[in-house]
């Protein structure tokens, strides 16, 4: 798997794909393409960074299809549909199931340039806040169950003598336990810890 973003094109048109990768690699930017959207599901390596540009309209499995698809599978990837001007409510409908954008044609090189290079800094920006909530989730993992017990009601700013009193134990047992917490999690203060516990129950909810 390479770090480099790329950008993913599936269409069925070759000289579409070809144009299209001419435009993209001209400024630098890695690009594979695909004429179906089978073959990109065939070969796509989960987990590159990057955007994938799509027709909305090919042969067998359509735009919307492979977007529903890489739902149905959980695979992030931001998508931006290609789009004419009779099908632009087909394009608001894959909005609504979570494309990143749709291009309508005829556009020019400047404006799918600039929308591709937004969507691959959006995709580095939500891989850096779901490797943060990994990292936090592998922290709270960390602790025993009693210490999550008092991790969870410290969070919801709850003094010490009340949780020594919910979980039926003395404030100085707390207060021993809230220090554990700290330790495992790394958190240097309540409201790095509170962060901290934020980031797991995202990453549990997935």
């Amino acid at each position: 798997m390479t770090a480099e973003p790329t950008v993913f094109v599936v269409d069925d048109d070759p000289a579409m794909r070809a144009s299209l990768r001419w435009l993209i690699e001209s400024v630098g930017l890695r690009v594979v393409t695909f004429p179906t959207a089978m073959d990109f599901l065939e070969k796509f390596e989960v987990g590159t960074p990057g955007c994938l540009l799509l027709d909305v309209r090919m042969p067998g499995m359509s735009g919307l299809d492979l977007q529903a698809e890489l739902a149905k599978r959980r695979i992030k990837i931001p998508v931006l549909i290609i789009t004419g001007y009779a099908e632009v409510p087909i394009a608001v409908r894959a909005m609504k199931a979570g494309a990143f954008d749709f291009i309508e044609k005829p556009f020019s090189d400047q404006t799918l340039l600039d929308r591709i290079r937004r969507a691959i800094a959006v995709d580095g920006e939500s891989r850096k806040s779901a490797d943060e909530c990994a990292r936090a989730l592998d922290r709270v993992r960390q602790l025993t169950l009693r210490e999550r017990d008092v991790m969870d009601r410290v969070v919801l700013g709850k003094s010490n003598k009340i949780i020594a009193s919910e979980l039926n134990l003395s404030p100085k047992t707390v207060e021993a336990h809230r220090k554990h917490v700290m330790e495992k999690t790394g958190a240097d203060s309540l409201a790095e810890l509170i962060r901290l516990a934020l980031l797991a129950e995202r990453e549990v909810r997935g």
